[in-house]
Protein backbone atom coordinates (compact mmCIF):
# COMPACT_ATOMS: atom_id res chain seq x y z
CA UNK A 1 0.00 0.00 0.00
CA UNK A 2 2.88 2.36 0.78
CA UNK A 3 4.33 1.71 -2.68
CA UNK A 4 1.04 2.76 -4.31
CA UNK A 5 0.90 5.97 -2.30
CA UNK A 6 4.49 6.85 -3.21
CA UNK A 7 3.82 6.21 -6.91
CA UNK A 8 0.66 8.32 -6.80
CA UNK A 9 2.59 11.19 -5.20
CA UNK A 10 5.30 10.93 -7.86
CA UNK A 11 2.69 10.92 -10.63
CA UNK A 12 0.97 13.96 -9.11
CA UNK A 13 4.31 15.81 -8.99
CA UNK A 14 4.82 15.10 -12.69
CA UNK A 15 1.29 16.32 -13.52
CA UNK A 16 1.82 19.52 -11.51
CA UNK A 17 5.13 20.08 -13.32
CA UNK A 18 3.36 19.55 -16.65
CA UNK A 19 0.83 22.28 -15.81
CA UNK A 20 3.65 24.58 -14.68
CA UNK A 21 5.59 23.97 -17.89
CA UNK A 22 2.60 24.49 -20.14
CA UNK A 23 1.50 27.66 -18.35
CA UNK A 24 4.98 29.17 -18.66
CA UNK A 25 5.84 29.13 -14.97
CA UNK A 26 8.36 26.27 -15.09
CA UNK A 27 11.14 27.60 -17.31
CA UNK A 28 13.59 27.41 -14.41
CA UNK A 29 13.03 23.63 -14.24
CA UNK A 30 14.07 23.03 -17.86
CA UNK A 31 17.59 21.63 -17.71
CA UNK A 32 20.03 23.73 -19.67
CA UNK A 33 17.59 26.51 -20.53
CA UNK A 34 18.06 28.36 -17.26
CA UNK A 35 21.84 28.37 -17.71
CA UNK A 36 21.80 29.70 -21.28
CA UNK A 37 22.90 33.20 -22.12
CA UNK A 38 20.34 35.63 -23.52
CA UNK A 39 21.79 35.12 -27.01
CA UNK A 40 21.32 31.35 -26.77
CA UNK A 41 17.80 31.75 -25.36
CA UNK A 42 16.90 33.90 -28.35
CA UNK A 43 17.53 30.87 -30.58
CA UNK A 44 14.99 28.70 -28.71
CA UNK A 45 11.24 28.70 -29.38
CA UNK A 46 10.25 28.59 -25.72
CA UNK A 47 6.58 27.83 -26.40
CA UNK A 48 7.49 24.66 -28.28
CA UNK A 49 10.05 23.70 -25.65
CA UNK A 50 7.46 24.18 -22.90
CA UNK A 51 5.02 21.99 -24.81
CA UNK A 52 7.63 19.25 -25.19
CA UNK A 53 8.50 19.38 -21.50
CA UNK A 54 4.82 19.29 -20.49
CA UNK A 55 4.25 16.25 -22.71
CA UNK A 56 7.34 14.63 -21.20
CA UNK A 57 6.01 15.17 -17.68
CA UNK A 58 2.60 13.69 -18.55
CA UNK A 59 4.18 10.65 -20.21
CA UNK A 60 6.44 10.23 -17.18
CA UNK A 61 3.39 10.20 -14.91
CA UNK A 62 1.76 7.61 -17.15
CA UNK A 63 4.95 5.56 -17.10
CA UNK A 64 4.95 5.54 -13.30
CA UNK A 65 1.37 4.22 -13.37
CA UNK A 66 2.23 1.66 -16.02
CA UNK A 67 5.13 0.38 -13.93
CA UNK A 68 2.80 -0.21 -11.02
CA UNK A 69 0.27 -2.04 -13.18
CA UNK A 70 2.90 -4.10 -15.01
CA UNK A 71 4.75 -5.11 -11.87
CA UNK A 72 2.84 -8.40 -11.54
CA UNK A 73 3.13 -9.29 -15.23
CA UNK A 74 6.79 -10.14 -15.05
CA UNK A 75 10.13 -8.77 -16.02
CA UNK A 76 9.52 -8.80 -19.79
CA UNK A 77 6.57 -6.43 -19.52
CA UNK A 78 8.64 -4.02 -17.46
CA UNK A 79 11.53 -4.22 -19.94
CA UNK A 80 9.20 -3.47 -22.83
CA UNK A 81 7.73 -0.48 -20.96
CA UNK A 82 11.20 0.80 -20.10
CA UNK A 83 12.31 0.38 -23.71
CA UNK A 84 9.31 2.38 -24.90
CA UNK A 85 10.11 5.11 -22.38
CA UNK A 86 13.74 5.25 -23.53
CA UNK A 87 12.61 5.50 -27.17
CA UNK A 88 10.19 8.29 -26.20
CA UNK A 89 13.00 10.12 -24.40
CA UNK A 90 15.25 9.90 -27.47
CA UNK A 91 12.46 11.35 -29.64
CA UNK A 92 11.91 14.21 -27.16
CA UNK A 93 15.63 15.03 -27.08
CA UNK A 94 15.75 15.12 -30.88
CA UNK A 95 12.63 17.32 -31.05
CA UNK A 96 13.98 19.66 -28.38
CA UNK A 97 17.12 20.17 -30.44
CA UNK A 98 15.38 20.58 -33.80
CA UNK A 99 11.69 21.45 -33.64
CA UNK A 100 12.05 23.74 -30.60
CA UNK A 101 14.76 25.87 -32.23
CA UNK A 102 13.94 29.08 -34.04
CA UNK A 103 14.77 29.09 -37.70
Amino acid sequence: MVKLIVLIVIAIVFIVLAFMMYSGKGDKFIAGYNTMTEEERAKVDIKRLRLLMAITCVVSALFVGACYMLEDRGRNAMLIAAGCFVAFTVVIVILANTWAKKK
